[in-house]
């Protein structure tokens, strides 16, 4: 068998990955009225077990983007969560994959609204290692695009039609050189990368852009602010960053579920700190793959086993 995706939770039930197909005629690929959430699931070799990380807090945030394009969908974050496990060992991973949950209106009509539509829920998950290639010392530029405003498009949600802008954004930055790329809000300070919250550490202090500086409110950006004030004892600020500090930090990161935790090397050839990965970063990405793999007893409840092998 493939590597895998070889299968797709589409129209209610689990079906070979090739059943799992959209007409050209589906509301949600013309206007891109859609929501997609980002689950990881870890393979841990000695427990011999997939761990989901933080899946129904990753559910709860696809049906408040339900909310915010009017859909109106059977499911439950437990539900979801159930379907998600079924799915999982119908596959049977056994190495680190990413999950897409995807809601998307499914009629099939022609006019731009969020009204009198039908929509559907589909998921698959597949083997995915790193999202950007050099995690512990990526080189980053400031994007000439601006992040969407709320107003716009929410940026609470994971809206498909969004990411048109982070298109923009990742593909500028690979084309000149660049790994990632770090956006402004019109206020003209910092939002977030293409798609990843950003932290810098300044003086022993974390800092990163509020949630109404139009970023998503992400998940593992909760998890390391969690993970910075408890474990590493470093107080976090949230508040408005300008570029210029982003030159003078000591350390910066990026987080999210799909690039994880990634260090930040440069800034528009400009070292950061040292130029290379520094403390704070180093010992945030150790607690964080520990974690994520079901290694730390602090925070447990975060993980979920897939195959529960253990005990």
């Amino acid at each position: 068998m493939a590597a895998g995706p070889n299968y797709a939770f589409f129209k209610g039930k689990i079906v070979p990955i090739d059943e799992a197909k959209v007409s050209v005629m589906t509301h949600a690929l013309n206007y891109g009225t859609g929501a997609f959430g980002g689950v990881r699931a870890y393979w841990n070799p000695e427990d011999e077990d997939l761990y989901l990380f933080r899946p129904l807090d990753h559910f709860r945030r696809v049906l408040n983007s339900a909310k915010l394009l009017l859909m109106d969908l059977p499911y439950t974050p437990e539900s979801m969560l159930d379907i998600l496990l079924q799915l999982l060992r119908k596959e049977g991973y056994r190495q680190d994959v990413y999950i897409r949950p995807l809601i998307y209106k499914s009629s099939h009509v022609i006019g731009v609204r969020l009204h009198d539509l039908d929509a559907e829920f589909t998921m698959f998950a597949q083997p995915f290692g790193s999202y950007i290639e050099d995690e512990e010392g990526s080189s980053v530029t400031f994007s000439a695009w601006r992040r969407v405003d709320d107003n716009a498009i929410p940026a609470r949600g994971k809206i498909s039609g969004a990411y048109a802008n982070s298109a923009f954004i990742k593909t500028d930055a690979m084309l000149n050189g660049f790994d990632e790329a770090l956006v402004l809000n019109e206020n003209g300070h910092i939002s977030e990368g293409s798609a990843e919250n950003f932290f810098i550490v300044r003086d022993g202090v974390a800092l990163t852009p509020p949630i109404n500086a139009n970023i998503l409110e992400g998940i593992t950006r909760r998890t390391v602010m969690q993970l910075l004030t408890e474990e590493l004892n470093m107080p976090v600020v949230e508040r408005e960053i300008d570029r210029t500090e982003v030159y003078l930090a000591d350390e910066a990161f990026f987080c999210g579920t799909g690039v994880q935790v990634v260090a930040i090397a440069s800034v528009d050839h400009r070292p950061i700190g040292s130029g290379k990965m520094g403390p704070v970063v180093r010992q945030l990405r150790d607690l964080y793959f520990n974690l994520v793999r079901g290694k730390l007893d602090q925070h447990r409840d975060w993980t979920v086993p897939v195959y529960c092998t253990k005990g």
